[in-house]
């Protein structure tokens, strides 16, 4: 097994090394319904990571890209990446890890820590439709 996603099913290796990778995150210890984190410090991640070199992301400042989906209105969309289920756990594993649940998608490991994710997820899921 490759740890990836096949077919539209996830594998146990792959399934395995995303709850491990996430389990550094708050977002699987909390049952609130409202992702953990800061999102006032998200803001400021998702610029410092690059996110904006492809995606429009209300109310971070500088030039936005238009590769990937916009990023408004995230929150009410029912699934990322068109196969998992939205939930910010599942987002936080997207954005930790994207080439491990669609080795075809275009979007890059950027690198965002484990430490990071939380904050970029809680401001993510303030955004509505611009």
């Amino acid at each position: 097994m490759t740890g990836r996603w096949r077919a539209g099913a996830p594998t146990a290796a792959g399934l395995l090394a995303g709850i491990v990778v996430l389990s550094g995150c708050s977002s699987l210890t909390e049952d609130t319904g409202e992702p953990p984190g800061a999102p006032q410090a998200g803001q400021e991640l998702l610029r410092e990571y690059g996110c904006l070199a492809c995606h429009q992301v209300p109310g971070v400042p500088g030039p936005q890209g238009s590769v990937g989906p916009p990023l408004g209105g995230i929150a009410d969309r029912r699934t990322i990446a068109g196969s998992l289920p939205n939930t910010p756990d599942n987002l936080a594993l997207w954005i930790l890890a994207p080439q491990e649940i669609n080795p075809d998608t275009l979007m890059p490991d950027v690198g965002v820590t484990v430490e990071d994710v939380d904050d970029i997820v809680a401001y993510l899921y303030t955004l509505e439709h611009p």
